[in-house]
């Protein structure tokens, strides 16, 4: 069933690089045809069925993604927001969101809907199909529940893009769930309950609600408080989603133990291994132990929500066990590719996230791995087989057996970390060494935990004294876990931020390892085999390695009211992130991108003034990339906050590295254009620092939120200020890139750092028609996105985050200063 599974998962793949829009008919007719053939063609069956394979599962993806209803709200809603009315019925009961800036804290509801109709501002209502995640402040009452029929009013849009390169991708995320639009409600007022569609129905809390209230309950008996511990453990043992916010999860995510709280194979291998030997104990058959056990493995899967780990990890353990029940040989790789591929019938859009690769690169791992390094381990431990038994030292006897629990316990840890090591630096541009002895310690206190917890359950209706007994161990299990896990995240060198991986050098890794570590490299003739392929993918890998670190690479983002610009210069060199936005903004968008980036600490940072938008993330920049060097303007700024973050850099530990700049200085590639020292404009925004630098042959210049009267005077000090690149904020006071000023600078390309929110930082449209007449491409960071600058030895081009790319031939009179 490998092969099967592989060939299957091709199709998926190169179907996914098909548009939406591609046809359904010209996949599905050739595999009819095939299957057909298949099935009257006795000699070519065996050749047909792995071509059928493969165009079944590129027919399956297209299919689901396909838009075949006239009625789909992809043809009705279009790109742009509109305000709209949708009904239809929740398929899960609503959950709930906490965001915390500092001490405040702010609830925020998630919903899934399937329309069944829309209303868009004063039209009629159309019959509709499709799912939309509804997002409204607050908390909704408890009325609404999985299965109602609801009526919500909002705006119905595309849910956003990735900020940056390295930010989270919500919309590519729900469209791999089939969600393709998002619905924002103003508030609970919003929303309308819809009586039942017969008058004698009467609505139900589903199954798995009533368990979760039930089961919550059961779980917080005896404890003294609801806090953070107790939260945890219903999210580990009943997939409750609201406690993991990011500030809870961060420190398991670092640590690489984030995996126990997904319902997934940990859950379902401990329930299944307890319900088996329990049962054993009273001597039931194996084929009776598996038709008591599947169906409740099921049934935990169906009362903690259907989870998509859960599934998939059921799906396994129901192959497993029922092979085990019938006593046949167990193949854990073949289970495990039979488990692939039904779940890939059933939704193909699985073999994209982020949990399937994991789940199945883990297990395979773990299959591969283990028995090899179990030998290994063995061969080390075996004590030597000529001395006699007697003649051994004691200690020998008492050391063996941990011993031997120890180095298994690494083995199958150290396996795991290497099947998921490409990924989780793909995901979470993480690597974690610090996971292998974390996941040691808090893989078997989470057992416990969940130990306890099942036990809390089964002993509440006819022993207390128990339940709350086991409560009061799990929740101290909890605690070693947290306390672990922080421990973890923080130890030095334990985890390291790294740039996304290239697919190549993914593919490049996991070829290597399958290969070594499964005797491929022992036979010559293997060898000849697969090392040409192997060299040449790694030469490819390198060179495209070696390129791209060659090349000067300018990242803008557009944040809430301010901007961050991150400049990476070729062959390594020292790094400049000038700004970081307010804090909001550096917490959800420059830090992720930093970390996308593969940056663990900052060489430069430079402020270039005082406004709140544009700093107000300083304390968060500090303390996650503990920058080497601080560039502040000489001119004052009569803003308090940025006072504030002047005399902690003077007087605190970062006193030695905290530089002022005025014009004439250079920060690496960049020339300080303005201020000087003496400049006393009224405006903030005028005594900005402005930039200049030329980048192997792409002349840039950075405004950063210069007004007008900061244009003049810049204007009247430097008469060459000829740009292939102008990059700008809004200042406040004034309109940017005065005509004046365009003129002297002659640009090809202007970028301007607006953003949805706050208003006043949208671009007006007096400015679009303007820059629209000059002879060079607009962008706007609101609608493209972070916008990211790449400098050739032949020319430069530009990508943004909504798709456009721009390039520019390098004129050869650019390498003039």
């Amino acid at each position: 069933m490998l092969m099967v599974s592989i060939v299957y998962a091709t199709g998926v793949l190169l179907a996914d690089q098909l548009p939406v829009s591609c046809p359904v008919f010209p996949v599905l007719l050739p595999a009819t045809l095939l299957a057909g053939a298949a099935l009257m063609l006795t000699r070519l069956r065996s050749r047909l069925i792995w071509l059928l394979l493969f165009l079944s599962g590129a027919a399956n993806l297209i299919c689901n993604r396909a838009i075949l209803s006239p009625h789909d709200l992809r043809r009705l809603a279009g790109a742009e927001p509109r305000i709209a009315q949708i009904r239809g019925s929740l398929r899960e009961t609503p959950y709930y969101r906490a965001h915390e800036r500092g001490e405040e804290q702010t609830w925020r509801t998630l919903a899934e809907i399937s329309v069944s109709a829309v209303k868009f501002s004063d039209d009629a209502w159309q019959s509709a199909l499709g799912r939309v995640l509804v997002s409204t402040p607050g908390l909704l009452p408890e009325d609404y529940y999985g299965g109602r029929d609801v009526e919500i009013d909002g705006v119905l849009r595309l849910p956003r893009l990735a900020a940056a390169e390295g930010v989270f991708d919500y919309r590519a995320y729900l469209e791999r769930q089939g969600i393709y639009y998002q619905l924002l409600a103003a508030s609970s007022n919003a929303w309308t309950l819809l009586p039942p569609p017969t008058g004698n129905k009467v609505w139900r809390r589903p199954m798995a609600d009533r368990f979760g209230d039930w089961a919550k309950a059961v779980l917080a008996r005896g404890l003294p408080a609801e806090d953070r511990p107790l939260q945890l453990l219903w999210t580990m043992a009943l997939g409750w989603k609201t406690a993991l916010s990011g500030e809870v999860a961060e420190p398991f995510m670092r640590s690489g133990t984030m995996h126990v709280f997904a319902i997934s194979g940990l859950h379902i291998a401990l329930i299944a291994g307890l319900l088996v030997t329990w049962l054993r104990v009273f001597r039931l058959p194996r084929w009776l132990c598996g038709w008591i056990v599947i169906p409740l493995v099921w049934a935990y899967t169906g009362v903690t929500g259907w989870q998509a780990s859960a599934v998939r990890s059921t799906i396994m353990a129901t192959v497993i066990l029922f092979g085990w029940s019938l006593r046949r040989p167990s193949d854990l790789i073949n289970s495990l590719a039979v488990a692939a591929w039904l779940i890939l019938l059933w939704d193909p859009q699985q073999l994209f996230q982020a949990s399937f690769q994991l789940s199945f690169s883990v297990v395979l791992s773990l299959a591969v791995l283990t028995p090899v390094l179990d030998r290994f381990r063995q061969r080390r431990l075996a004590p030597n087989p000529l001395q006699p038994e007697k003649l051994r030292p004691r200690w020998h006897k008492w050391i063996g057996p941990p011993l031997e629990y120890l180095t298994a316990s690494v083995t199958v840890s150290l396996a795991a970390w290497l099947g998921s090591l490409p990924l989780i630096a793909w995901y979470f541009h993480l690597i974690t060494p610090v996971s292998l002895p974390a996941n040691l310690v808090v893989v078997p206190l989470s057992s416990a935990a969940l130990a306890c917890n099942l036990a809390s359950l089964a002993t509440n209706s006819w022993l207390s004294g128990a339940t709350e007994l086991f409560n009061h161990s799990a929740w101290f299990f909890m605690v070693l876990m947290i306390r672990a896990s922080e421990w973890a995240a923080q130890f030095p060198g334990g985890v390291w931020q790294t740039q996304t991986p290239s697919p190549g050098a993914c593919a490049l890794y996991y070829a290597f390892l399958v290969a070594s570590w499964s005797g491929q490299f022992a036979h010559e003739k293997n060898r000849r085999r697969i090392l040409p392929p192997l060299l040449f993918l790694s030469a490819a890998v390198f060179f495209h390695w070696l390129a791209e670190r060659s090349w000067d690479r300018l990242t803008v983002l557009g944040l809430n009211g301010g901007e961050a610009l991150y400049f990476e210069p070729a062959f390594a060199g020292p790094d400049l992130l000038v700004d970081c936005g307010d804090g909001g903004s550096a917490e959800f968008v420059v830090k992720p991108f930093l970390r996308g980036r593969g940056v663990n600490r900052l060489d430069q940072l430079l402020l270039t003034h005082g406004d709140v938008h544009n700093v107000g993330g300083l304390p968060l920049i500090r303390q996650h990339f503990a920058p080497r060097h601080y560039y502040l303007s000489n001119v004052p700024f009569r803003s308090t906050v940025y006072r504030g973050y002047q005399r902690a850099l003077q007087t605190g530990p970062d006193q030695g590295r905290l530089r002022t700049v005025t014009g004439g200085d250079h920060i690496g590639p960049w020339k300080v254009l303005h201020p000087q020292a003496k400049d006393r404009l009224p405006h903030a925004s005028d005594n900005a620092i402005v930039l200049r630098a030329n980048l192997g042959g792409c002349r840039v210049l950075l405004l950063s939120d210069l007004g007008k009267p900061g244009q003049n005077l810049l204007m009247s000090r430097h008469a060459g200020l000829k740009s292939d690149v102008v990059i700008s904020g809004l200042p406040g006071h004034t309109e940017p890139l005065a005509e004046a000023l365009l003129d002297v600078i002659r640009p090809k390309l202007i970028v301007i750092t607006d953003s949805d929110y706050p208003a006043s930082q949208r671009a007006p449209a007096r400015l679009r028609e303007r820059l629209q007449q000059r002879d060079a491409v607009c962008l706007y960071t609101r609608e493209t996105g972070a916008i990211t600058l790449t400098v050739h030895p032949d020319h430069w081009e530009v990508q943004c985050m909504n798709g456009q790319r721009l390039s520019f031939a390098m004129v050869p009179d650019q390498t003039s200063p």
